[in-house]
């Protein structure tokens, strides 16, 4: 079901008020509501990347209630009520990267830190038998692709990984153009038999997507909440998906899948073609709040519950009734 976990959302929500506490207000919906912003304190400046460009415009305003909500330069609504998980939900919870790029990931770190994840950032990998005890360490894994058309993992550093993803825990593989894909798309073809080849021009920001092979993200998922306007990256590569367990996440200018979800079995992945983002314009359209969004969704914390929250979200949340939690559980 590509909209289980929005669904699990809502059910869980529905049943006991704030029983998700991780998760905003506003969690599942691209465009703001106005409860969000009259339940927040002030229309504070999101981090990580597009907080300090601001204007005023007129966001969705359920029921009629006309609240103005703060907006970016590039059509967001800003504060950090709008992003898809509060501040400090996942306190303690780890990143790891391998980056064979080596571009900057300071936008990328700071943004995630906000929602409590510190990063932890590898230029190569380690011996396989290593890299399995950092990952036992780790609330998930990502892989950022070298544009030198080589695959830098090995075939044991796969297994490690292989089995990190079979128990549930999120992974993103970042690719761009070619040739800059060759260890996302080997990986990407191992865990879910997709692919991330190729090589379009992009540079554009994209609104939120009308229908498959439309340019945008897609509305009212997870992972696109608050955002209704992102950039797609310089020059992009293409995701393949491995058919219906992958949900389209952002359709480039070209019409091309950019990135796309895999969500099935209680497993998350994303793959992504532009991984530029992370660095190139860090400051245009929604990049920080959707890095922000994709750790959050990562976490699978329709899996794995309080043991990915914070101590302090495990205080506050009540506990949901029980037969609504059997009949989730039971989804997967």
């Amino acid at each position: 079901m590509r909209n289980l976990p929005v669904l699990v959302s809502l059910l869980v929500t529905a049943s006991a008020g704030t029983a998700l506490a991780q998760y905003t207000k506003q969690a599942g919906r691209s465009a703001p509501i106005a409860e969000a912003a009259a339940s927040a304190p002030g229309p504070s400046a999101s981090r990580g990347g597009e907080g300090d460009k601001r204007r005023h415009g007129q966001g969705d305003t359920g029921a009629g209630r006309g609240a103005q909500i703060a907006r970016d330069d590039f059509g967001n609504a800003q504060g950090a009520h709008f992003d898809l998980a509060v501040d400090g939900a996942f306190d303690g919870q780890t990143i790891l990267v391998i980056d064979y790029y080596g571009q900057s990931i300071d936008g990328p770190r700071e943004a995630v830190k906000a929602k409590g994840f510190s990063v932890v950032r590898l230029s190569a990998a380690p011996a396989p038998d290593e890299l399995a005890k950092l990952l036992t360490k780790s609330n998930q894994f990502w892989l950022i692709s070298s544009c030198d058309n080589q695959v830098h993992l090995t075939a044991a550093h796969h297994k490690v990984i292989k089995a990190f993803f079979d128990e549930g825990r999120g992974v993103y593989l970042w690719g761009d153009n070619d040739p800059c894909n060759a260890d996302a798309d080997r990986l990407a073809s191992i865990l879910v038999d997709a692919r991330v080849q190729g090589d379009l021009p992009g540079d554009t920001t994209v609104a939120l997507s009308t229908g498959p092979g439309k340019p945008g993200i897609v509305k009212d998922h997870l992972l696109s909440t608050g955002v209704e306007n992102v950039y797609e990256g310089v020059t992009v590569a293409t995701v393949t998906p491995a058919g219906s367990a992958m949900t389209p996440v952002i359709y480039g200018s070209a019409g091309n899948l950019v990135a796309a979800a895999y969500e099935s079995r209680g497993k998350r992945l994303l793959v992504d073609g532009g991984f530029t983002r992370l660095s190139y314009k860090w400051d245009s359209a929604g990049t920080g709040r959707y890095i922000r969004n994709a750790a959050a969704w990562l976490a699978n914390f329709e899996r794995f519950g309080d043991k990915v929250l914070s101590n302090q979200l495990q205080k506050q949340k009540p506990a949901p009734k029980a037969k609504l939690a059997d009949d989730a559980a039971s989804w997967w």
